[in-house]
């Protein structure tokens, strides 16, 4: 049973396509009837249009094995007054919404990932904080990867906020635990038994995602089809137990060797 990640994962961070063997495994899990859920960090469109963008690409997956943040964000975070930064996508997405966005006094500061951040806003973020609002991340990737270029990820952005004001942050999407309960929840509608040491989690973020999924008993497989060139370059600065299980370079060798 799988947990699958999309960005650099099934999709390529650079033009969107699929990558190398994503959609083939899709299908191989479908034939099969194995269990899976498709667990994405997406932010910047509403959940069912991404759905549908993957679906377009070519991906056959009922919307029953997908979940993203913003599918959960009324739970973590009520529609009044939230000061919210990221991209213009993720804003607008936030208003269709119905969230009711103020940065004069806001009771929370939401942040999502975008690669151009101001010093500007980082000064109100951190004097909305120190003035009593709440801190919440979408998400908590580790590096965001566009255009060929790599940035500070969304958990770098969290973690300095943290640092500046003292105020601790809460986040959406992965790698946190309520996020990854409600992906086994949903694939427990078809199996009660099933527990996190049943699933195997697969992202090329494996200091966010797939460490989150290694505390909570997961096996997880690490692809560098995404954010980092080679394994080198991050699994040996890893703690022994948060390294991933196995490591391929795309979904495609992994197929083919397991």
């Amino acid at each position: 049973m799988y947990f699958i990640d999309v960005q650099g994962t099934l999709i390529s961070d650079i033009d969107k396509t699929p990558i190398c063997g994503a959609i083939e495994f899709i299908d191989n899990l479908n034939t099969k009837k194995i269990p899976y859920m498709i667990v994405t960090n997406n932010t910047k469109k509403e959940s069912r249009k991404f759905y549908q963008f993957l679906q377009n690409q070519g991906f056959n997956f009922s919307y029953k094995n997908y979940l993203d943040p913003l599918m959960l964000l009324e739970y973590k975070v009520a529609k009044n007054s939230v000061a919210a930064y990221g991209s213009k996508e993720f804003l607008d997405t936030l208003l269709q919404m119905g969230y009711t966005l103020d940065y004069e006094k806001p009771q929370s500061v939401l942040v999502a990932i975008k690669e151009d951040f101001l010093a500007d806003e980082y000064a109100k973020m951190i004097d909305f904080l120190l003035g009593g609002a709440s801190l919440v991340g979408m998400h908590e990737t580790s590096i965001y990867a566009k255009n060929n270029k790599r940035y500070p990820g969304l958990g770098a952005v969290l973690k300095l906020l943290e640092f500046a004001t003292s105020v601790n942050y809460t986040v959406v999407g992965k790698p946190s635990d309520a996020f990854y309960k409600e992906a086994l929840e949903m694939i427990q509608e078809e199996n009660k038994r099933v527990k996190f040491t049943d699933i195997t989690m697969i992202s090329d973020d494996v200091k966010g995602d797939l460490g989150g999924a290694k505390e909570l008993g997961m096996k997880t497989v690490f692809v560098r089809s995404g954010k980092y060139k080679t394994q080198e370059e991050i699994v040996p600065f890893l703690q022994e137990r948060l390294k991933p299980d196995f490591v391929y370079a795309d979904i495609q060798e992994m197929m083919e060797q397991i």
